[in-house]
């Protein structure tokens, strides 16, 4: 496992950790098709995150966030915060 620098940021830290496709490869095939379809207005599958429900997909657009939780369902208006 590669060392991570602490002055890294967080942003290259979980892009560091973890590549992209390996973190797709984990949603489910609804997941998928969803992030696939939100890509194609400009979103960018950002990260994931684990949750009682089961992995949530976070995509970016600009200052705009999107969800799509493990059954496929997008939520353009997410009651969420990302950090810097």
């Amino acid at each position: 496992m590669e060392a991570i620098h602490p002055s890294i940021s967080t942003a290259e830290r979980r892009q560091t950790s973890s590549s992209r496709n390996v973190l797709l490869n984990r949603l489910s095939m609804s997941q998928k098709y969803a992030v696939n379809s939100l890509t194609q207005y400009g979103y960018q599958f950002a990260f994931s995150r684990n949750t009682d429900e089961g992995n949530l997909a976070i995509l970016m657009c600009g200052n705009n966030i999107a969800t799509v939780d493990a059954q496929g369902d997008i939520d353009t208006s997410p009651q969420i915060t990302i950090r810097d």
